[in-house]
């Protein structure tokens, strides 16, 4: 095999590979959100799950992609994993079409009808139709079908390119001798492990054998290991992909190796067990690219018929292998609390959604204290941490507010919409708290990166407005859980001394530049923590004067709530005094 056959054998793999993605890419573009939204919404039972995920791959062209995509919803909560099994199951089938839509490439003729149909030929018609469409239109739905067929015509060159590379080693025997050895299930499992987690493609490892078949040398001794190893080879990707997920997606990743893993365990104990007992006589039958694909498919979905009704003992493996903390049990359960069928009664509904939100709120506390942390002693675990419960505060966000409006469509009585309403308006302020506490643990990361810290005196004053900051924010949590407007007054003044205490500082930090003992640098950063702090305090002023806007309008709240709006009461003076004293940066 010279260095000519080798490059043209990799430049096949390699427009292959490019055709495959390119195709797949104009299909969801085409598809839009649709292919997602039906691959969560309709998953509720296992059966729907393996037909979907069966569907949704043969479209995309890559269990690896939809998988990813699986990963991705079971890590914001839009799915759970219990869900994903069956998916992932049928995404496993629907990844043996490719090697069908392959067998088109071996299609020949030399003259009439037989010609037109050829694969020179359907590549070329297609290719020219899909530049026109592609360089010619100006809609994007046409150019994204002009994708489509670009990307099918480049696949079958590129499965051209490979079967005439290696179509020269029909006539070796070195090269024929070689593949006996692969009938033994070991060294054929191997072969398609590591093949397929170099070129991270099921689909191209099927196209590489299919293209090797056409030299008479594969056997079926030696292609169905190999068949089985490349389904355990395709889990490369999709483990890689799960590094940074939350346990859930990393759950999902296991999933999709266990499932070539167990079938692959079950069928070569079955098959050559039974092998040894009768002794199959089609062992040594010569494999096309045709009977691959059969095989391919065949064996996918046997797997699938014998692991479906152990799906929830997959689960449970899955959860015994990465276990959950009581935290993560309630990220996952919580959801639970939302039930649509409870809608049709207000108080019920209402109080469930009150419950959800103060886990919520007590999240979005937490990670604001993760943050404070990483500024003390930042840690990359801690750094992801607060990423990943940022993710599930925004999908608490997202379950409620969906849950609230459907709510509110509802015929409600007063008190009832002024709950629903004062759910709606905090909702997003404490969210937003969420948010800066990512703000924050990106500001840790660039000053553990830098070399320089902040000056005493700055981190004094941070020191002082970080203390102010968790203060307001712990008191804006209790006025909200408790329902006390009494406490408003106090979140108020003690928004207004952080605003001015964020003034004097950027003033101070002006100065000191000037002065030139604290560094430029540095400047960018300080300001941003400066903005994050002062932002966080405004949004809990945010809360707090929603709770007096909805307040029931009685003429003894109307005239405290008042006076605190107007920040004119002598209460309110007492503590504007009392948190001046408490939080002097002198």
């Amino acid at each position: 095999m010279g260095i000519t056959m080798i490059l043209s054998l990799l430049s096949g793999v390699a427009l292959f590979l490019f055709g495959m993605s390119l195709m797949g890419d104009g299909l969801q573009k085409v598809a839009g959100n649709k292919l997602e939204s039906i691959l969560y919404r309709l998953t509720s039972s296992p059966i729907k799950g393996i037909l979907l995920g069966a569907i949704v791959t043969s479209v995309i062209q890559s269990s690896s992609a939809a998988t990813v995509m699986v990963i991705g919803f079971v890590n914001s909560g839009m799915m759970k994993v219990a869900q994903a099994i069956g998916t992932i199951m049928g995404a496993n089938i629907g990844t043996s079409i490719t090697g069908w839509i392959l067998c088109l490439s071996y299609i020949e003729g030399s003259d009439g009808i037989a010609k037109l149909l050829s694969t020179a030929t359907i590549s070329a018609v297609v290719a020219v139709v899909g530049i026109i469409l592609k360089m010619f239109t100006k809609r994007s739905v046409t150019r994204n079908v002009g994708d489509i067929m670009m990307g099918f015509s480049i696949l079958m060159f590129g499965m051209q390119m490979m079967s005439g590379a290696v179509s020269p080693l029909k006539e070796s025997e070195t090269f024929t001798s070689m593949f006996t050895m692969f009938s033994n299930p070991i060294m054929g499992i191997l072969l398609g492990i590591v093949v397929t987690a170099v070129i991270q493609s099921a689909s191209a490892a099927v196209g590489i054998l299919q293209a090797l078949s056409l030299t008479g040398s594969i056997t079926f001794s030696a292609a169905f290991p190999i068949i089985m190893g490349i389904g355990i080879g395709a889990a490369c990707p999709v483990l890689l992909s799960s590094i940074g997920a939350n346990k859930n997606g990393k759950r999902t990743a296991l999933v999709y190796l266990f499932n070539d893993l167990f079938g692959m365990i079950i069928w070569s104990v079955v098959f050559y067990s039974a092998h040894a007992i009768v002794g199959f006589s089609f062992m040594d039958m010569t494999m096309g690219p045709v009977t691959i694909a059969l095989l391919n498919t065949v064996f996918r979905v046997a797997t699938t018929i014998a692991l479906a009704p152990f799906i929830k003992e997959i689960e449970k493996l899955v959860f015994i292998l990465v276990k959950s903390s009581p935290e993560d049990k309630m990220d996952t359960d919580d959801f639970d609390l939302l039930d649509e069928s409870l809608l049709i009664f207000p108080d019920i509904a209402i109080n469930q959604s009150h419950v959800l939100m103060n886990h919520m709120i007590y999240k979005v506390q937490k990670n604001l204290n993760r943050s404070y942390e990483l500024m003390d002693a930042y840690t990359i675990e801690l750094y992801k941490k607060i990423q990943e419960k940022e993710a599930v505060i925004d999908k608490y966000e997202e379950k409620l507010v969906a849950y609230l409006v459907q709510l509110n469509g509802r015929e409600l009585n007063l008190e009832h919409t002024k709950q629903v309403s004062k759910l709606l308006h905090t909702m997003h302020d404490f969210e937003r708290l969420g948010d800066y506490a990512v703000n924050i643990s990106n500001v840790a990361g660039e000053v553990h990166a830098g070399e320089d810290a902040f000056s005493e005196k700055a981190k004094y004053e941070l020191e002082v407005l970080r203390k102010a900051v968790k203060d307001i924010v712990k008191r804006t949590v209790e006025a909200f859980q408790e329902d006390d407007l009494q406490k408003t007054g106090k979140i108020m003044a003690l928004q207004k001394t952080i605003g001015g205490i964020c003034d004097e500082v950027k003033i101070r930090h002006v100065e000191r530049l000037q002065a030139g003992t604290c560094e430029i640098k540095r400047s960018f950063v300080f300001h941003d923590l400066l903005n994050d702090f002062e932002r966080i305090a405004d949004h809990c002023g945010n809360v707090a004067m929603a709770m007096i806007e909805l307040e029931d309008d009685t003429d003894n709240s109307r005239e405290y709530l008042q006076g605190v709006r107007r920040m004119e009461n002598a209460e309110y003076q007492v503590y504007l005094r009392e948190y001046a004293e408490k939080y002097n940066i002198d």
